[in-house]
């Protein structure tokens, strides 16, 4: 079935300060998939870092009869707005590029998640996640694909406002190789989602 282009969205905040924190999972996950394509995040539309991913033959298995189908044009993109605005930026890119939001999958880091665990949804609810809270506002439906990226420690996330310095610091280095992984396996489930259906890769990554 053919497949119109698609929206890979990594929410962070910009700036070196937050490169390394918890918050910057999402960025870094985009970031990994314009690695492997050869293209840099590098121009800005809608208050976002966007490179270009044209048409092509996907880079994971076959998923159909008759050999892998072509993958369609996608656009990667790092709000610079600030994790809390980022519905700013993806409703700007929607509108002007014509993306459906079942078309745009939003990828970025979940505190309720043990950290290396990967949840791919159809939409639902922004549980509580600014960024996600924000990109419902700005799209005006919560049915938008989301990837959420466990970043939770050992023995669960803290509560209340140590949540938010938990969130903006950067992993232990204990965490390091379990965070490279982590990028490395949704960066795989980015891939499948741009070239399958998004039911064969919730399957393949929501273990």
């Amino acid at each position: 079935m053919p497949r119109g282009p698609r929206l890979v969205l990594g929410l962070g905040n910009p700036g070196e300060t937050y490169r390394a924190t918890r918050h910057n999972v999402g960025f870094r996950v985009v970031e990994e998939v314009a690695r492997r394509h050869g293209v840099r995040l590098a121009t800005l539309e809608c208050n976002s870092l966007v490179a270009e991913l044209p048409a092509g033959l996907p880079t994971g298995p076959e998923d159909g009869p008759g050999g892998p189908p072509v993958r369609p044009p996608a656009l990667l993109a790092l709000p610079q707005t600030y994790m809390n605005r980022s519905g700013h930026a993806a409703r700007c890119l929607v509108e002007r590029r014509g993306f459906a939001p079942a078309d745009v999958l939003v990828v970025y880091d979940e505190v309720s998640l043990p950290l290396g665990k990967l949840r791919l949804r159809r939409g639902g609810s922004p549980g509580g996640h600014r960024g996600i809270e924000s990109i419902v506002e700005g799209l005006r439906t919560a049915e938008v694909p989301r990837l959420r990226c466990g970043v939770a420690g050992e023995g669960g996330p803290p509560a209340g406002e140590e949540l938010v310095d938990f969130v903006l610091a950067p992993f232990a280095s204990a965490e390091e190789e379990a965070v490279a992984a982590m990028v490395q396996r949704a960066a795989d489930a980015v891939e499948a989602w741009l070239n399958q259906d998004i039911a064969a890769v919730m399957n393949a990554f929501n273990r």
